[in-house]
């Protein structure tokens, strides 16, 4: 899939928008600095098994159609389709940042998940490394790491992760929501193969780390039959947690998500936004707390039901919705490093 023109919904909290009658310009990768002095994020969703997340990027490169996180590019006056994609927000000082939040008194180890949003290994990380200088701080106090990434550039960072595990609670999660890569290259147009990603997981279970595989977004009426041979294949690579949450359309990425599958699955597009009326009640999304990533009804329960039972059968030592990242059920490791020139002080 080639670069696409420049697309988006209209942004409601803009007081004008652009608008195009021809020639539409291509979406061109722009970078942007976010200079904020906050690199935790504190998530207050009951949905969710965590509390602090931190965040190194706005926007991704990855372009999933799905992408819930959309909405939050229309917060810095950008659009939630093409520019969501293409207008990178970094911020550079958040190995710095992250540094200063452990040194607080206040900050007592808790579990931090790399990221809340948008992918921390999208592609910009292989340039800006925001990631890994966040990893390294996380190993210097020994925090405890959960990571959940669609990408292969994960394994550049084996090193560090490998040093975070032996000091802490480490933990990856994979997501693969489509095994059919014809499929996924029109969801996610972006990102590695499925298979490359399950060869992901592969990688990490053998430098130990304890992965695991999300299939998420579970979307209906597409991904609902993959989800065995997802399982399946996670399993087999070393996975050892699976996790699936429903499909979620708030705000506008529910017209970048129709558009998408329209264009690009046409023959698939009205029995999927069917599936998904079915398990929202009629909608395409229900913001309802503990509703929004499982569905209701008689399919989604069906489809909870086949995850369920075929993470049991398979072996899975742990699944369900909340399961891809929780808190480590044994004390903090955190310590905060003896601050340079101590000893000769003490001395």
């Amino acid at each position: 899939m080639g670069p696409r023109p420049v697309d988006n919904p209209p942004n409601p909290w803009a007081t004008a928008e652009v608008e195009y009658f021809e020639d539409v310009p291509p979406a061109r990768l722009e970078i942007f600095v976010d200079a904020t002095r906050n690199i935790l994020a504190r998530n207050d969703s009951p949905d969710l098994g965590f509390s602090w997340s931190v965040n190194p990027y706005r926007g991704c490169f990855h372009g999933c159609a799905y992408c819930y996180a959309r909405p939050t590019h229309e917060y810095l006056s950008f659009g939630a389709g093409t520019d969501f994609e293409r207008k990178i927000v970094i911020k550079p000082e958040a190995p710095a940042l992250l540094r200063e939040a452990f040194e607080r008194r206040s900050w007592r180890g808790e579990l931090v998940v790399f990221s809340g949003v948008t992918d921390c290994y999208q592609p910009a990380e292989a340039s800006y490394r925001l990631t890994r200088g966040c990893l390294e701080v996380c190993a210097e106090y020994k925090n405890p790491v959960a990571l959940i990434t669609k990408s292969p550039l994960i394994e550049r960072d084996l090193d560090v992760l490998t040093r975070i595990a032996a000091v802490a609670e480490m933990r990856v999660t994979v997501s693969v929501p489509l095994w059919n890569a014809e499929h996924a290259r029109a969801m996610e147009p972006y990102v590695a193969t499925p298979q490359r990603r399950v060869h992901t997981i592969a990688r990490l279970a053998a430098a130990g780390i304890q992965v695991g595989v999300n299939v998420a977004p579970m979307i209906p009426g597409l991904g609902d039959e993959d989800i065995a041979d997802i399982l399946g294949a996670a399993r087999a690579a070393g996975a050892t947690h699976a996790g699936m949450v429903f499909l979620r359309l708030p705000g506008s990425v529910a017209e970048v998500f129709e558009a998408r599958l329209r264009e690009q699955l046409p023959l698939r597009a009205d029995k999927v936004l069917a599936r998904v009326r079915e398990a929202r009640g009629g909608r395409l999304y229900d913001s309802r707390y503990g509703v929004r990533g499982h569905g209701e009804g008689v399919y989604a329960e069906q489809t909870w039901a086949l995850f369920e039972t075929t993470a049991r059968r398979l072996g899975y030592r742990s699944h369900s919705m909340a399961d891809v990242v929780e808190e480590p059920a044994r004390a903090s490791t955190f310590e905060r490093p003896p601050r340079r020139g101590m000893q000769l002080r003490l001395l």
